[in-house]
């Protein structure tokens, strides 16, 4: 039967590995955990943290990619300049009519 550890447990003891730079072997003694359970952890964490460094590779824009969406929001914020300027103008019309 095998026995259910926490998520932050994983995290944890895969930290200890990975990150302090314990020997596995150590940690399994201590904490007298199996030690294929402990590489499947370690190795389940390594994989989640480069997914997670590809997903933030992949945010991150090239020169033209940027440029088109500066030059995007540069056109909306023209546009929104615009609409408030006729704004302006036909609440002055308006209100001097009365």
């Amino acid at each position: 039967m095998a026995k259910k550890y926490p998520k932050e447990f994983k995290e944890y003891v895969s930290k200890l590995i990975v990150i302090d730079g314990k020997k596995r072997v150590d940690i399994c003694n201590e904490l007298k955990l199996p030690y294929d359970t402990v590489q499947k952890w370690v190795s389940s964490y390594k994989k989640s943290k480069q997914d997670a460094e590809k997903a933030r590779q992949n945010q991150l824009l090239t020169a033209s990619e940027y440029k088109e969406l500066y030059e995007a929001e540069l056109s909306k914020r023209l546009e929104i300049e615009e609409e408030n300027a006729i704004l302006k103008k036909a609440m002055h019309i308006f209100t001097q009519e009365k």
